[in-house]
């Protein structure tokens, strides 16, 4: 039975990208069909991988993770091309278009839903931290209408969709008026240990981008001057740093080790943003530190308030930094919040998403 994988491109090394490497490494005879890879910038698993690129790999600055938003028109495009996929069953990874992907009549289909298409569907903060400029702010309002169209049309052909949480579930179900199946994405926990290890700091952990809302901790750690590491990288880095005081450290992207150690080190994770699912909390759980989150998307479904970490509803820094308070006045239980990070294991995952591609 032939096998097909997708994403919608390998440029950044994220949560997604483990999903995809999750899978490639149960199945890794399947081709990888994506829009645009970064090779050198590839994890070791996907190394060896069979990807399989659209013309769009030969694009300039295409790979480069500012500039790649600036071709979002011709994204369809670049899958439509692949013309029709030769496959029994496909499992396709995808927060925006490669479920524009065509397979045969005969072709099972399951569409593994990181989000909705962002752009499209949340418009107004996609378009408030990614297009700045009016004129093209109002260009894109005006053709949204006939990309939604195409974009629920897309994922209608899916014989299958799977949300990597309820939150993505309820947005499908609101944007596509289609139902999902839920299954969280894989953690690694099994790489990670708890810690009782503290240099006393706290840790974020993301791509930086305007609507991971990173700015909130550091302009308030900047203010009562609480050290704050940040792993990443992206185009609000430069931003990011100009307003940041010296207790503010910017580490860039990091190997796998280095987090891990990070993770081990710090006070507690930072997640400021609301997240379709979010693997750092995790991540972080499963070292045995506590998460501060603010209190929508998937960290409801990842972190317990009181258990686990603690979430702030009130986005400002005061209340942020209220947040901060309670958890340093916490007596967190290190094992009991590892305990609860290894329910979304690799290996659940994996076996139910096998059980959907072969309708088992």
């Amino acid at each position: 039975m032939k096998l097909a994988l997708a994403h919608d491109y390998l440029i950044q090394m994220g949560g997604a990208e483990r999903v995809v490497a999750a899978m490639h490494e149960s199945f890794p005879d399947a081709p990888i069909f994506t829009s645009v890879c970064r090779y050198s910038g590839l994890w070791e698993e996907f190394r060896r991988a069979d990807i399989r690129t659209s013309w769009m790999q030969h694009l300039p600055f295409v790979q480069d993770s500012v500039h790649f938003k600036k071709y979002v028109a011709l994204y369809p495009l670049a899958f439509r091309s692949f013309g029709q996929i030769d496959a029994d069953v496909a499992w396709i990874s995808s927060s925006t278009f490669a479920k524009y992907l065509r397979f045969p009549p005969r072709t099972r289909t399951v569409c593994y839903m990181h989000n909705t298409t962002r752009f499209l569907w949340q418009t107004d903060d996609y378009l408030k931290y990614e297009f700045g400029a009016r004129l093209v702010n109002g260009f894109a309002r005006r053709v949204l209408p006939g990309l939604r169209e195409k974009d629920r049309e897309a994922a209608s052909r899916m014989n299958v969709l799977v949300a990597n949480s309820r939150n993505v579930h309820e947005r499908v179900k609101r944007c596509y008026g289609l139902d999902s199946l839920v299954v969280h994405p894989p953690v690694e926990t099994s790489r990670f240990h708890v810690s009782a290890a503290e240099e006393g700091y706290y840790l974020v952990v993301s791509r930086l981008l305007g609507y991971k809302n990173i700015e909130l901790p550091v302009r308030a750690f900047t203010r009562t001057g609480q050290r704050l590491v940040v792993i990443g990288e992206g185009p609000y880095r430069e931003r990011l740093e100009e307003m940041a005081g010296p207790s503010i450290r910017f580490c860039g992207r990091m190997g796998d080790r280095e987090i891990h150690e990070h993770y081990s080190k710090c006070r507690g994770l930072i997640l400021p943003g609301e997240e379709d699912f979010g693997i750092t909390p995790v991540e972080a759980m499963a070292c045995g530190k506590p998460v501060i989150a603010l209190g929508r998307g998937g960290a409801l479904e990842t972190v317990v308030d009181g258990l686990t970490g603690v979430f702030f509803t009130d986005a400002s820094e005061e209340g942020f930094l209220e947040a901060v308070s309670r958890c340093e006045q916490t007596s967190w239980n290190r094992d009991a919040i590892r305990a609860h990070a290894v329910l979304f294991s690799r290996e659940a995952f994996v076996e139910k998403m096998t059980r959907l591609l072969f309708d088992q």
